[in-house]
């Protein structure tokens, strides 16, 4: 499994296809407002609030486009990226998914990375667990679950 496809299972789990607006024929999902603020639709998608609803279909094909994105920015921030195992370039796609490439950029947790201290990675994950200036459960379990993906070899995520 690629690191691309570890980090769409990641996101899957915790984004979700959210707000279904119709079942039949064809599922869609309209935008939303995410925990933190932003409008989003399907898995994560930034949008705008008048975005139109999309298909199951059309929300997978944003979230390769996304998680592409985001691994050229981890790879951009992160060189040394390329050289990890697939599970550890899948955590660092996934938070720069869900906080963008501005947030790794400017973070401890890249210069952790970037000295190749992968003991202290954990760390600077879990300072990311602020949306909307409060604790985010799921934010916290999104971290941990990057955590867990850092340390244990490539495996199936549930989807």
């Amino acid at each position: 499994m690629t690191a691309l496809d570890l980090a769409a299972q990641l996101c899957k789990e915790f984004e979700g296809f959210h707000k279904v607006v119709a079942r039949r024929p064809i599922v869609l999902a309209a935008p939303y407002l995410c925990p933190a603020g932003y409008w989003t639709i399907g898995y994560g998608h930034l949008c705008s609030k008048d975005h139109p609803a999309i298909s199951l279909e059309e929300g997978e094909a944003l979230l390769q486009l996304d998680l592409a994105t985001a691994w050229g920015a981890a790879l951009r921030q992160c060189p040394t990226l390329a050289s990890q195992p697939e599970n550890r370039q899948a955590a660092i796609i996934d938070f720069v998914f869900n906080l963008g490439e501005g947030r790794l950029r400017s973070s401890t947790l890249r210069k952790r990375i970037l000295a190749n201290r992968w003991d202290l990675v954990p760390i600077e994950l879990r300072k990311w667990i602020w949306g909307g200036g409060r604790k985010l459960p799921g934010l916290i379990r999104r971290r941990e679950a990057e955590i867990s993906l850092l340390y244990s070899p490539p495996r199936q995520l549930r989807g």
